[in-house]
C-alpha cells in the first residue's frame, strides 16, 4: 500500500516532522495568577506528547502579564513563568521525542477576561483579576466593555520588545519553533484589521501602516530567536464581516512575511468582531489555507473541524495545504493520529510502553524502529502484537 500523503515526513527550516498532523494550540486557562505553568499543563501536555502527531504546540502564551485572555492564561515573561515552563517541557521531553513548539502572543483589547467556565467576560480594570487593555485603537471588542487604551509609540516599543523577549526565553528553552498569534482578534490581528485599527498614524489606514506593527513583531522575533529554529505566524484569513480583514489582504501579509523569512503560515479564521458570521461546517477554513498556498511557496497549515482521516488525507493529499492542525478533535481523540495512520495505512512511533496496545488487525501501525529495548524485551506473537 503506497505511504498515505498525511503520513509522510515533512521538514520546516531545520524541523524534521515525522507526519503532517500538528497539534493547534489550545488555551487552558489553568495557569496560576502570575501565568506560570501548574501540574495540568503537564498532564495535557504529556499526554498530547504520546500522540502520534508530528509537532505539539505550547497554548497562546503571553509576552507580559496584560497581554493575556484570562488572569489563567500560561505567560512567558519573566524568569518565574519561565522556570514553570521549563519544569513541564523537562517532565514531558523525557518521555516523548516529539517537536514543541509555542505560539507567541497579545490579546490586546480582548484580554483581561473571565475564564470560560466562568462566563468569559471581560473584568473591570478595578477586578481583583483584570487590568486595563491596551489595543491599536481605543474600541472595545463588545458594547459595554472598557475601551482599551490606544498603544502609544512607547507601548509599541514595549510589546514589539516583550515578543523578543519571550522568543529569548524560548529558545532558552529548547523550544523547537515559535509561532506568532496574528489570529482570533488578539493584538496582531486588531492591527491589520481596518475593524479595530482607526489610527491615523503610520500604523493605521492603508494596508501597508496596517501591516506595518506585525511585520515589525515579526522581524523582532525573527532576530531574536536562533537562526536554525522556524518562526512561523497564524492568521485569521477574514473577519467575516463586511468591511473587516479578507483574504486579499491575507495574501498580501503572508507574502510579506514571506520576504522576511517566515516558515510556514497556519491559516484559520475570526475572532476580531462580535458581529462576524461563520459559516461554520466541516473544513470551512480549508479554502483560505488554498487561497493563501496558491500564493505563497512557504508552507501552509490548514485548520478547522478537521476531523476525520479521510478528510485530512485529501486536503494534505490534493495540496489544499501541506499540513492540517487538530484542535478540539484530538482533545476528544488523544490518539486520532493512531487511529487515523491505522485507517489509512500509515505507521506512527509508540512509547515503548504502549507497544502491546498494537491490534492484532493492524499489525503494521507500529514503527518500532529504534526502539531497541523494547525490540530486545518484547516478541511479536503470530498475531502481530506484542507479549
Amino acid at each position: 500500500m503506497a505511504q498515505p500523503a498525511l503520513f509522510k515526513p515533512f521538514r520546516v527550516r531545520n524541523l524534521e516532522l515525522a507526519n503532517r498532523i500538528v497539534i493547534a494550540p489550545m488555551c487552558q486557562y489553568s495557569a496560576d495568577n502570575d501565568g506560570r505553568m501548574t501540574d495540568w499543563h503537564q498532564i495535557h501536555l504529556g499526554q498530547l506528547a504520546l500522540s502520534g502527531a508530528g509537532l505539539l504546540t505550547i497554548e497562546a502564551t503571553a509576552v507580559e502579564p496584560e497581554g493575556r485572555i484570562t488572569w489563567g492564561d500560561v505567560g512567558l515573561y519573566d524568569d518565574a513563568t519561565e522556570a514553570a515552563m521549563g519544569k513541564v517541557l523537562e517532565s514531558v521531553r523525557h518521555w516523548s521525542d516529539m517537536p514543541i513548539g509555542i505560539q507567541l502572543g497579545h490579546a490586546g483589547r480582548k484580554a483581561s477576561t473571565e475564564t470560560p467556565w466562568a462566563g468569559g467576560h471581560q473584568l473591570a480594570p478595578d477586578d481583583v483579576h483584570g487590568w486595563q487593555t491596551v489595543g491599536a485603537s481605543p474600541i472595545p471588542f463588545q458594547a459595554g466593555d472598557v475601551a482599551p487604551t490606544e498603544l502609544d509609540k512607547a507601548g509599541l516599543a514595549r510589546v514589539r520588545d516583550a515578543f523578543a523577549a519571550a522568543a529569548v526565553r524560548a529558545a532558552r528553552l529548547g523550544l523547537a519553533f515559535v509561532q506568532l498569534h496574528g489570529a482570533h482578534g488578539y493584538l496582531l490581528h486588531q492591527f491589520l484589521s481596518p475593524l479595530s485599527n482607526q489610527r491615523s498614524d503610520e500604523y493605521g489606514g492603508s494596508l501597508e501602516n496596517r501591516m506595518r506593527f506585525p511585520l515589525e513583531v515579526f522581524d523582532a522575533v525573527r532576530a531574536a530567536f536562533p537562526v536554525d529554529r522556524p518562526v512561523t505566524m497564524r492568521v485569521s484569513a477574514t473577519d467575516w464581516v463586511d468591511g473587516g480583514w479578507d483574504l486579499e489582504q491575507t495574501i498580501a501579509f503572508a507574502k510579506a512575511l514571506e520576504a522576511r523569512g517566515c516558515d510556514a503560515i497556519h491559516v484559520s479564521t475570526g475572532g476580531l468582531d462580535e458581529h462576524q458570521k461563520i459559516p461554520v461546517g466541516p473544513s470551512y477554513q480549508v479554502p483560505f489555507a488554498r487561497g493563501v498556498k496558491e500564493a505563497v511557496d512557504m508552507p501552509v497549515v490548514a485548520v478547522g473541524l478537521i476531523t476525520s482521516p479521510e478528510q485530512a488525507e485529501a486536503i494534505v493529499a490534493t495540496g489544499e495545504a501541506d499540513l492540517i492542525a487538530l484542535a478540539r478533535t484530538i482533545l476528544y481523540d488523544p490518539r486520532w493520529p493512531w487511529h487515523a495512520a491505522a485507517e489509512l495505512g500509515g505507521t506512527v512511533h509508540p512509547p515503548k510502553q504502549y507497544l502491546r496496545s498494537q491490534p492484532s488487525r493492524h499489525r503494521h501501525l507500529f514503527d518500532v524502529e529504534g526502539l531497541v529495548e523494547p525490540q530486545a524485551a518484547w516478541r511479536r506473537d503470530e498475531g502481530g502484537a506484542y507479549r
